[in-house]
């Protein structure tokens, strides 16, 4: 027998969301996104002032929000902060793991080495952490939702950017492996895979380039905004967003699509 229609929660209103990377890009959209639906937000980001810069403006518009200064490839750090400010808002109910660095290295590079521990450090090892760090909040929450940041750079790849590729393939699989552990406690696990996105990351290409490159490789045929990608992070972490775990979804164009 079918059961009956359950509506579903629908709203972020105070809920406390904690994102990584949140100075620019990506991760300053998704902090805005989410305070324009009246979440809670620690902005989190390297840069303190940058930060600050983004949780002034969320509050200027009426928002809740604190800037927090992190490097979250420093594991003691990672603990402190979140712990820091999961006590300053009551409680932790979504975790978006969006701290990311470009690197940039050729298998032959002389300190390729030293580029693979970096990419790692940032990349993967910080998403681990920064989930174990926040799982003590999060299991006091009614909807716990953690999101990780990937790149297509998981799903196929660039010459040059084997170390990136490699951290980024190692979220997706942390993503599907925490999916299956934390299920049994109602706690979500999603991976966004951004595409070719205009974030701070890619200012330094050509305009050309970008055009050329979105034509060829895009269904949509250019590139895409941040706040496109933050308004499918914040759709992961709806209450009602209570069945989906464990996937990872392109927000790329439909450049994995895309065939000729």
């Amino acid at each position: 027998m079918t059961p009956p229609y359950k509506k579903l929660d629908r709203s972020l209103r105070n809920r406390i969301v904690f994102v990584t990377g949140a100075a620019s890009g990506m991760g300053a959209a998704t902090a805005r996104a989410f305070a324009d639906e009246g979440a809670r937000v620690a902005v989190v980001d390297i840069r303190a002032d940058g930060a600050e810069a983004v949780a002034a403006a969320i509050r200027a518009d009426g928002g809740d929000a604190r800037a927090f200064a992190l490097d979250v490839a420093d594991a003691e750090a990672v603990k402190r902060v979140v712990d820091e400010a999961a006590t300053h808002f009551g409680g932790l109910d979504c975790l978006v793991a969006n701290a990311g660095i470009s690197v940039y290295a050729p298998i032959d590079t002389p300190d390729y080495d030293e580029r693979w521990a970096q990419g790692l450090a940032v990349l993967l090892t910080a998403q681990q952490r920064l989930v174990r760090a926040a799982l003590p909040w999060l299991r006091k929450s009614d909807a716990a939702r953690i999101v990780t940041i990937a790149s297509t750079e998981a799903l196929g790849a660039t010459a040059g950017h084997s170390a990136y590729s490699a951290a980024k393939a190692g979220v997706t699989g942390l993503t599907r492996a925490l999916a299956v552990e934390l299920g049994r406690e109602g706690i979500t696990v999603n991976c966004i895979c951004p595409g070719p996105i205009e974030t701070g990351m890619t200012a330094d290409i050509p305009d050309e380039s970008k055009q050329k490159y979105a034509r060829i490789r895009t269904a949509m045929r250019r590139y895409g905004r941040p706040e496109e990608v933050a308004h499918v992070t914040l759709s992961l972490c709806l209450p009602a967003a209570s069945y989906l775990t464990g996937v990872v979804i392109p927000v790329d164009g439909g450049l994995m699509a895309r065939n000729a």
